[in-house]
């Protein structure tokens, strides 16, 4: 079983869509506190969904286009092309990258690792948009060496989101129960300890056990540091509203599995997601908000 070093290593450095590429000394020049770099993050980036409603920001449709980038170095592009202040310095809200709560994820997640601070994206379920419902969400987990954890961390959440939804809870060290991660979900819908028509997004009722496997296979993707867009799919995703027989969810089961103990389970959460096709992100993945195919665009590629 590979040691912890090397887990942390693994995750202390840049995937491809983590990558700062030529922004990389910004990034280094930053800050080590982690409070001041989910600061730095939420004065870069705004929630397209809630711009006009939470800040009375107008997003044009040209805008909107923001939230399809993936690779952070593009993000970094297009942050610096709106405002090329210096990045500790918050952005009005019309000045800041529109995106949802991967594109604050993934900037976090850039800067930790650009610091060598061991950091992984992580894919489920928050309980604090919607009561009674759990939303499709992702944040991020950072290994504290002062407490040997990882502690979840939502950097979304500045404190208007905070006055809004009326969050009591740390989002600094977000309790398990609040945010489940995808493993999570789908061992309580497995047990008949949930019901999965409650997990997924509201917008859409897009909702059900198919929503909660697909978010598996993110999670193991981002997992092994490739942080997709929320609505990318490719490889073995159900398709929407899909009823899953009992003998197309074992496979699932497997990523729960190793998904809810990743850490114990490195060694095989790296050879599945290399070794398997129904996996592993594809050169060409489905952008199903766009209702089109798209060539992943790497860093350097």
């Amino acid at each position: 079983m590979t040691e912890r070093k090397q887990i942390l290593d693994f995750y202390s450095h840049a995937g491809p869509m983590t990558s700062a590429g030529k922004h990389a000394d910004l990034l280094e020049r930053l800050p080590n506190d982690l409070e001041t770099l989910v600061e730095i993050v939420q004065g870069l980036a705004i929630h397209e969904f809630v711009a006009p409603s939470f800040y009375g920001a107008t997003i044009t449709d040209e805008r909107r286009s923001e939230s399809h980038i993936r690779p952070v170095e593009e993000m970094l592009d297009r942050i610096l092309a709106l405002d090329d202040g210096p990045l500790t310095i918050s952005r009005p809200p019309e000045r800041r990258l529109v995106g949802v709560c991967r594109h604050f994820m993934v900037l976090l997640l850039a800067m930790l690792r650009a610091k060598r601070i061991p950091a992984r994206g992580r894919c489920g379920f928050g309980t604090y948009f919607n009561p009674g419902f759990f939303e499709d969400h992702v944040v991020c987990e950072y290994w504290n060496a002062a407490e040997e954890r990882w502690v979840l961390v939502d950097p979304q959440f500045d404190e208007v989101w905070r006055k809004r939804l009326g969050i009591g809870h740390d989002v600094l060290d977000v309790p398990r129960d609040r945010f489940l991660v995808a493993a999570d979900a789908w061992n309580e819908c497995r047990a008949r300890e949930a019901d999965p028509n409650k997990f997924g997004i509201s917008n859409g009722n897009l909702r059900g056990l198919w929503f909660i496997a697909g978010n598996l296979i993110h999670d193991v993707a981002t997992l092994n540091r490739m942080e997709m867009l929320r609505w990318d799919a490719w490889g073995g995703m159900p398709r929407p509203d899909q009823s899953l027989k009992e003998d197309q969810i074992s496979p699932y089961d497997a990523l729960a599995m190793v998904t809810d103990a990743p850490d114990q389970s490195f060694d095989e959460l790296r050879r599945l997601y290399e070794s398997d096709d129904r996996l592993r992100v594809s050169t060409t993945v489905f952008n199903s908000m766009l209702n089109r195919a798209e060539i992943v665009s790497l860093p350097g590629a």
